[in-house]
Order: structure tokens, then sequence, then C-alpha cells
């Protein structure tokens, strides 16, 4: 038998822990990922832009508000996909032509990153491994 209570999972490491005891190091701050409504605003706003036409013209054309639009532009609300079609429309784009440069500009900001670990801790959660106590265990769980 074993020294451990029964019901109680054990936790056998994978590779050998840290060589120093102690509080582990804090994680490389990662880059956030950015925010959809944050890329589809930018996309909409340098079309609009680009097109030298105001937030009224296109708010008006696309029969939505004027602050609303704006708010989409800035990325501070999540438009549903009938105002984004609305929007797109009114600067001449399909929906489709919105989300494809939307991906694009997605594809563009991430490329530019440096690579980030695979398992890195964010809130309490660990991609690719798991956590307890908000720390990351490269180990396997064995549960009777």
């Amino acid at each position: 038998m074993t020294d451990h209570a029964p019901n109680e999972a054990r936790v056998i490491p994978l590779r050998p822990g840290p060589a120093a005891p102690g509080p582990p190091a804090p994680p490389a701050a990662a880059p956030r990922e950015p925010l959809w409504r944050h890329l589809v605003g930018d996309v909409l706003r340098r079309e609009r832009q680009a097109q030298e036409r105001t937030l009224k013209d296109v708010a008006d054309a696309a029969r939505i508000s004027m602050p609303y639009l704006s708010e989409v532009e800035r990325g501070l609300k999540e438009a549903s996909s009938e105002v984004l079609a609305a929007a797109a429309g009114a600067l001449g784009l399909g929906l489709g032509d919105l989300l494809a440069r939307t991906h694009a500009e997605l594809v563009r900001v991430t490329s530019r990153r440096s690579a980030v670990p695979a398992r890195s801790v964010r809130n309490g959660s660990v991609r690719n491994g798991s956590v307890r106590n908000g720390s990351a265990h490269d180990g396997l769980c064995l549960a009777a």
C-alpha cells in the first residue's frame, strides 16, 4: 500500500521539478490576444477614412446611430452580424469582405509577436496543461 490517504490524488511528475525549492518565478507576461471587436472597428474606420466619408454619412447610410457606429469603430461595442453587415454595406463591402479583412488584420497583428511558450499560466488557467492553486504542474494525475 501507499502512504497517502484514500481518495486523495497523487501527482507523478513527468519531468524533474526545479532544482531549488522556493516560490516559482512569475510567468512572463504574454502579449494579449487582440479582441475581434477592436479589429473589426479598426477595419471599418480605415475603410471609412479611405473613402473620405464622415461617421454621420456612413451611419445614415447603414441606418444605425452615429454614436453607436463610433463605439463600434473604437471597439467599445460588440456589434451584431446585422449591424456589421449594415456598416459594411454602407461602405460598399459585403459582410464576407469585412470579415476577410478583419481576419487578415488578425493574422498581421499576431504574426508580429514573438513566440510565447505553449504553457503559460493566465488567471488560474493553463494552456496545454493543468493548474492547481494557480501554478502549473508537469505531471500526470491518476485517480481511482
